[in-house]
């Protein structure tokens, strides 16, 4: 980068300060470089060893990229300028980052280099990354012998040669030319898109749905040979420095992977090119690309999946805070492998290198969160509506009251990866417990919350390091040092609403919240950037505080560039005025980011002379009443306005650079405080949702107990308390039939069951007036009766699969929801799958609810004392004629089986069926319903054992969990006594009877 001023302007700038502002104005104003003629100076920032980098065009730098005989001499102007720009900040910023492999000139990063390459070579920035060079995105050629920030010099070499990309599914290829042996070719099969580079600024923190646009990468890969079902998973969240690694066995469904991508929602999957191979396609590759068809997936060679590189990358990125990961990952092949093609792979699309030590790596076994699956998500609507995508009629949109992009993510994966350790829940209840009870630490909380922006994305900028220096870097780097400082200026805030708190969770956030290093940041970005300096909403407001960012007399040059700036802005402001006089007419001042500055008037047609704008005015758009327009001068003077906002963003950024890195060494205990925000963000909106519903705290025991609870999704939906019901199972009352005529709340009631159980898992209130649950450690559901075109499966054979998923995975801490089995084949057929499902699942100790309207499948009770019956209630009222019957839903559960019977006749009764069909149906149904029900009667002796089979469970389930005094507990047992005698007295009078 070069800056040409002459000589005089030099010696003005030492002898005469205040002269120097005048001239710099009067040359930028005029669109004429800095000095002119002869002897001019240039500032050469040097990258490598003889390599001129281009960054800024304007009218005061000029971008220039030369390669000259008198590079020794531009070197040596180069440092005597250097210095003399930056000597009032010598001091305050130290040029160098301690235990950091980057260097900075100016503030500016040089892609770090081995003493080898200083040498003999300059720094490619990551050639060795050339294969993954995406399609559609063009890089410029590099010259020298390339290697990534990791120093992998096998995929080195300083021969050129051209890559070809080519798409496994889509057939399309680009040739792009790059200097650099490639090290592996790479297939992709383009869905959606390709990955594109992440944005350099953070998002306000409740404006954007956190989780509306994906930018997760997840490698796979799996054991061969013996180890095939051996799966390893990494993945990194663009927006989100936090790698989270995974190591599992699965078996042949695959489920456990599935499930895992599904909550992950990646925008990009890395698999080994042996996973695709013509002819030998591997049944997990299979798996994964018939479940996310619009996911763009990358092959690379297997190789490239190198365990040893793996725990290298992890060793060298992984913040000092987060190293115990190491016990757990040293002997997780799989997933380090993952993680060194994973690494390597995000630096080349990134363009950037990750800074050493700067990584949260995370170990995340699937033994910690209940397993929901992707169909069962679907089906209960954990995050996404069926009907439409965009409601918020979810469980996510009933508790999402989040004000920050981090608390939203969080809740997200909450609901798809319930909680399983009762004590970790136990400790988030107690947390909304305390937010409830005291409103003045609630609203406090909410209060300081809110005004946090997304501070994982922030992270994930900082500890990128770009590997090109650009006017888009330099501006964001700037925007981001401004976030930080906001962020920072509230964790006292924070702390001063934590402070008087009395749960063990929210002591632990307060004493965290004490590390000096956020005392430390603020202060030496406050030596830099002025106490005045927010983050404030507008492109304009916000392109001001970058502007103004850095305090003055730090850097001479850029002060004189702000007063040209300041004096561009007012002579656009007066020229509009000037405008407006000239032709009467109300012209106001607008700013756009796109646009920069340009005019706006709000008038009517008839209200302009001959009812048109004068023919200054250009570009000229209208919005109701509201002209839009420019002028050729006011064009200029924007561009003017540019090239002085590059010089401040230019001078700003090296300033930034420095500052950063004499912070950055401090910047990890930032992961805590997102951690902290985002946890404390999701359980005030528990606590928000409570305040709005009736909900009740859940206690964690053997049994699933509920009393008088309801949907709460259906509670957002009717704006009214839903009909609200009783739900019981133990281990020895663990299977539930329910039935129930068409439309009588069978399938709201099974889903209601589910959800209670996930918000009780996640650590919220539960919609109901008492509940007792048992951890579930898989949510099983099979609901809905639709075909699926795309796999051309018929609705029998989706049914099929679905139970036959739920077989193979259930164990005896599952909680299973299955609404109807069996109705897309024969009545016969369909009877006989559901009773040998039901009684495979029996042998189970999980929890299953079973709605049917099988009715012989209700008789099961005679055969198994574990299984019990309900139905819900329906009332008959006669029409006023007299003449037809309708029925009325109650919607309310009772014990015991329906006694409706043929609901589904007297529904076609309503229909126009002819009457003769009817009573033929009748007749049919009457017949065949008596044949089965005399081959299931119940004997005395099955009454007998019934009886004896209850009063053990209730005893076993009183000894574990009772808390009644003695008096109490005496009247509960008399009680199973007489129950259990009445029992037995009606088995007696049956056998008697027989």
């Amino acid at each position: 980068m070069m800056l040409r001023c002459s000589p005089a302007v030099l010696r003005d700038t030492a002898a005469r300060p205040h002269l120097r502002a005048t001239r710099e104005r009067r040359r930028l104003l005029g669109g004429k470089p800095l000095g002119g003629g002869r002897g001019q100076v240039r500032i050469v920032r040097m990258r490598g060893r003889a390599e001129f980098g281009a960054i800024f065009s304007g009218s005061a730098w000029v971008a220039e990229a030369a390669m000259s005989n008198g590079g020794s001499k531009m070197e040596a102007c180069g440092r005597a300028v250097t210095s003399a720009a930056s000597e009032s900040y010598t001091g305050r910023c130290s040029s160098s980052l301690s235990g950091v492999g980057g260097r900075y000139t100016l503030g500016l990063l040089q892609t770090p280099c081995s003493s080898e390459d200083s040498a003999g070579g300059s720094s490619s920035g990551g050639a060795g990354l050339a294969p993954f060079r995406a399609a559609g995105r063009k890089e410029p050629p590099r010259s020298g012998r390339g290697e990534s920030y990791l120093g992998d010099k096998s995929s080195c070499a300083e021969n050129g040669s051209a890559v070809n990309f080519t798409s496994g599914c889509s057939a399309q290829g680009l040739n792009n030319t790059c200097v650099g042996k490639i090290p592996f070719s790479i297939n992709r099969s383009i869905g959606r898109s390709h990955t594109p580079v992440t944005g350099y600024s953070v998002t306000s923190s409740s404006t954007v749905s956190a989780h509306t646009a994906a930018s997760v990468i997840v490698a796979v890969v799996e054991g061969r040979g013996l180890a095939r079902g051996e799966v390893g998973m990494a993945s990194i969240d663009l927006k989100n420095p936090e790698v989270i690694l995974s190591q599992f066995a699965d078996n042949t469904t695959y489920a456990k992977v599935i499930t895992k991508l599904k909550i992950l929602t990646p925008l990009e999957i890395i698999m080994p090119n042996t996973s695709c191979e013509a002819g030998n396609t591997t049944k997990l590759f299979a798996l994964i690309t018939e479940h996310f068809k619009n996911v763009t997936f990358t092959t690379v060679q297997r190789k490239y999946f190198n365990e040893t590189k793996g725990l290298e990358y992890i060793e060298q990125l992984c913040a000092s805070e987060f190293s115990t990961v190491f016990m757990e990952i040293q002997s997780k092949y799989y997933c380090l492998a993952a993680a060194a093609a994973l690494l390597k792979y995000v630096e080349f699309i990134q363009n950037s290198i990750y800074a050493p030590k700067s990584l949260k790596v995370h170990f995340q076994g699937s033994e910690k969160t209940a397993m929901i699956d992707s169909s069962s998500a679907q089906n209960l609507e954990l995050v996404t509506n069926n009907r439409d995508s965009r409601n918020g009629h979810t469980l996510f949109g009933v508790l999402n009251y989040t004000k920050t992009p981090g608390g939203s993510r969080r809740l997200r994966s909450n609901i798809l990866e319930p909680l399983v350790d009762a004590e970790t829940i136990k400790t988030r209840l107690d947390c909304v417990q305390e937010f409830l009870q005291d409103e003045e630490l609630f609203f406090g909380l909410q209060a300081v919350i809110s005004k946090f922006l997304d501070t994982e994305q922030l992270l994930s900028v900082l500890v990128q390091i770009p590997k090109q220096d650009t006017v888009k870097t330099a501006e964001s780097k700037i925007t981001n040092i401004i976030y930080l400082k906001h962020t920072l200026e509230l964790v006292e805030p924070l702390k001063a609403a934590l402070r008087s708190c009395n749960t063990s969770l929210l002591k632990a956030y307060y004493s965290a919240l004490e590390d000096r290093r956020f005392g430390i940041i603020l202060e030496k970005i406050t030596t830099v950037i002025n106490d005045d300096t927010r983050y404030a909403k507008g492109c304009l407001s916000m392109r001001t505080q970058k502007c103004y960012a850095v305090k003055p007399n730090i850097n001479e040059f850029l002060d004189i560039a702000r007063r040209t700036y300041t004096e561009i802005v007012d002579d656009i402001a007066g020229m509009i005025t000037q405008l407006a006089e000239k032709y009467s007419l109300p012209l106001k001042t607008s700013f756009s980011s796109v646009r920069g500055f340009f005019i706006q008037l709000n008038a009517d047609c008839s209200t302009l002379p001959n009812g048109q704008l004068p023919s200054e005015f250009t570009k000229v758009t209208k919005t109701r009443n509201i002209y839009s327009f420019t002028s050729a001068d006011l064009i200029k003077m924007n561009e003017r306005c540019q090239e002085s906002l590059r010089e401040i963003y230019h001078m700003t950024y090296l300033i930034v650079c420095k500052l950063l890195n004499e912070i950055y060494e401090h910047i990890h205990c930032l992961y805590k405080l997102s951690d902290i925000v985002s946890m404390l963000d999701m359980l005030l909106s528990f606590a928000h949702a409570c305040t709005i519903s009736d909900y009740v705290r859940p206690e964690f025991t053997d049994t699933l107990a509920i009393k008088q609870g309801w949907h709460p999704i259906l509670e957002k939906i009717a704006m009214e308390k839903p009909v609200s019901n009783n739900a019981y199972l133990t281990e020895g009352s663990n299977f539930l039939i329910i039935t129930g005529p068409n439309m009588s709340g069978k399938s709201t009631y099974l889903k209601q069951i589910a959800l209670c159980q996930i918000m009780a898992q996640i650590g919220s209130y539960v919609p109901a007036e008492y509940c007792s649950f048992r951890i579930a450690e898989q949510i099983f559901t099979r609901i809905g009766m639709d075909d699926d075109i795309e796999t051309n499966a018929s609705t029998f054979m989706k049914e099929m699969k679905e139970i036959t998923y739920i077989i193979q995975n259930a164990n005896d801490k599952s909680l299973i929801i299955i609404d109807e089995l069996g109705r897309g084949t024969s009545a016969e057929e369909g009877i006989g799958i559901c009773y040998a499902a039901c009684e495979y699942l029996l042998n189970l100790k999980a929890f299953t609810l079973f709605a049917t309207h099988f009715l012989e499948l209700c008789h099961m009770d005679a055969l198994y004392p574990n299984v019990e019956n309900y139905h819900f209630e329906v009332q008959h009222v006669r029409s006023s004629a007299g003449k037809k019957e309708k029925i009325t839903y109650t919607y309310t559960l009772s014990k015991g089986y329906t006694e409706e019977k043929n609901y589904g006749l007297k529904a076609a009764e309503v229909s126009s069926l002819p009457p003769s069909i009817i009573l033929d149906a009748k007749a049919i149904t009457t017949h065949v319903a008596e044949q089965i029900l005399h081959r299931q009667k119940t004997t005395p002796e099955m009454m007998k054992h019934r009886a004896v089979y209850h009063l053990a469970m209730r005893l076993v389930q009183a000894a574990r969990n009772s808390r009644l005094d003695s008096d109490s507990l005496q009247v509960y047992l008399k009680g199973l006594k007489k129950k259990y005698t009445a029992s037995c007295a009606a088995s007696e009078w049956s056998d008697e009877q027989h």
